[in-house]
């Protein structure tokens, strides 16, 4: 069985609302006519019944031989024109001088007359010869004393039909408003059903913990930028990549710093921190969807690739130039020149078994001795010189690899294509590790140079500067620049001390 949709829902709920509010004011409102209808009548006939008993014509036939001659189309003429039911006028002990019906003339009055004979003026609903009647009784004064009573009324069906007048108008009224407001709530959830699709609540609440569920699991950021800048989601992963506070929702990207991080529209790189990000903006009708990966890791092995891809590259130039000066050594021989042949032999190995040893026997972190090995050779394809310092000696400290590829490959890489010589020393001591990468190029001034797009080469990547800050800062290290010399210091980490059980 197909649950009810939320719209379906609110559809029963609000037409309960309107209907409930509509009958309630219905009969509230029947209640205060009713009051207010019965209120009038005691008021008119209290008027009516006060105006009769202080009338001179009534005065002047109550000292009359016959007062009923008199009075009884002096009353009825007086109920005709005010509208009342009658208007009775009696003696003190209650005996009629007038009523609408001849026949009850001289007979007593049904009702309460004591307050009347007390000399006040009161209203009560009380049953009599008409019916039931609202009714107002009035002493008539001569001389200070009470010489007759008046009472005046309207019958309570009459009352009863004024209110049935008023509430065909209020039935009328509340079947409008009924429409109305059916109305106005089928539009209100059709409206609901188009934004909710036609789901339910349990529906509309499973997508939203996936949704939640999903967007706090990835580990690539995802952020949604509104039109007006201002950030209006923004995940865990994205939150940790770019430093964001727990309140950044809802602020401007200005406000956050992030202004040049989630412009533009194509993906791109950027430094954040000792982080490297791939951004990648999409615009939708919300606003410009923005999702941020981590290429930290991404980065440095690529460094370290293209360390081993150089030294590939340096080991395949050797062995086509191998082969050729096998060759040349082959005609030598052929042609009789022996001692030219064993000449120009001994000669090549020695020059080629002299860099290798001098980068060999100095350096011996094989992934760095790889990269000088690689960027030895790329500099001769490129027309530089790279000099390893005769004094360079660097063991195995246990720096990350993937560190010092970034560093000193971007550091070389720089000053081969600002320079035509390029000399690196590698040295340590018992605190920290020296490196230093000197060129006979112009020198480096701008401090700008290792932020992220800072290039002389005019191509705008200006990267590899950058990736070199970040990895120093990484390591905890430091990186001064005097002109063309690089001078990068970093701390020795501490290795963890061997188990007493080990030492034994």
């Amino acid at each position: 069985m197909r649950r009810w949709s939320l719209a379906g829902q609110m559809l029963v709920l609000q037409l309960l609302v309107v209907v409930i509010t509509a009958a309630g004011g219905a009969v509230l409102a029947l209640v205060q006519a009713h009051d207010l209808l019965t209120h009038e009548a005691e008021s008119t006939a209290q008027a009516v019944a006060v105006a009769v008993a202080t009338s001179p014509d009534v005065l002047e036939a109550l000292d009359g031989p016959d007062p009923s001659a008199r009075l009884q189309p002096l009353a009825e003429g007086i109920r005709k024109s005010t509208g009342v039911d009658f208007v009775t006028i009696m003696k003190p002990d209650g005996t009629r001088y007038t009523h609408p019906n001849p026949a009850e003339i001289g007979k007593k009055f049904r009702g309460n007359i004591g307050p009347a004979l007390a000399g006040r003026t009161f209203t009560e609903t009380y049953t009599g010869t008409l019916g039931p009647s609202e009714r107002a009784v009035t002493p008539v004064f001569s001389d200070g004393r009470v010489i007759a009573l008046v009472s005046a009324g309207i019958r309570v069906d009459r009352i009863s039909g004024w209110l049935r007048d008023r509430l065909a108008w209020g039935g009328f009224i509340v079947a409008l408003a009924l429409g109305l407001g059916g109305a106005g709530t089928w539009l209100v959830t059709a409206r609901l059903r188009r934004q909710t699709h036609g789901l339910g609540p349990v529906e509309l609440g499973r997508i939203h913990d996936h949704h939640d569920a999903i967007l706090h699991a990835v580990r690539e950021g995802l952020l949604l930028v509104g039109k007006d800048g201002t950030l209006t989601l923004c995940n865990d992963a994205a939150r940790h990549l770019l430093g964001l506070p727990d309140d950044a929702e809802g602020r401007h990207v200005g406000e956050l710093g992030l202004t040049e991080v989630l412009t533009g529209d194509e993906e791109r790189i950027h430094l954040v921190g000792d982080r490297v990000l791939a951004v990648n903006s999409a615009a939708s009708r919300l606003g410009t969807v923005v999702t941020v990966r981590d290429h930290t890791e991404l980065q440095s092995l690529s460094g370290q690739l293209d360390a081993e891809r150089g030294f590939a590259d340096t080991l395949r130039a050797a062995a086509h130039e191998a082969a050729n000066r096998l060759h040349t050594v082959i005609t030598l021989v052929e042609l009789g020149r022996t001692e030219q042949a064993v000449a120009l032999g001994t000669a090549e190995l020695r020059a080629a078994q002299e860099l290798t040893d001098r980068v060999v026997g100095s350096v011996r972190e094989p992934v760095l001795a790889a990269l000088l090995l690689g960027k030895s050779s790329e500099a001769v394809e490129r027309g530089s010189e790279l000099v390893i310092s005769q004094d360079s000696e660097l063991d195995d400290l246990g720096l990350d690899p993937r560190e010092l590829v970034t560093i000193v490959g971007n550091l070389i890489d720089n000053a081969i294509d600002a320079a035509t010589r390029v000399e690196v020393h590698l040295s340590a001591d018992d605190k920290e590790v020296l490196i230093r990468v000197a060129d006979n190029g112009p020198g480096l001034t701008d401090p700008a140079a290792f932020s992220k797009g800072w290039t002389t080469k005019g191509d705008g990547h200006g990267l590899g500067l950058a990736l070199v800050g970040q990895a120093v800062r990484r390591v905890g290290g430091t990186i001064d620049v005097r002109g063309s010399a690089f001078t990068v210091r970093l701390p020795i980490p501490a290795r963890p001390r061997p188990d007493r059980e080990e030492t034994r």
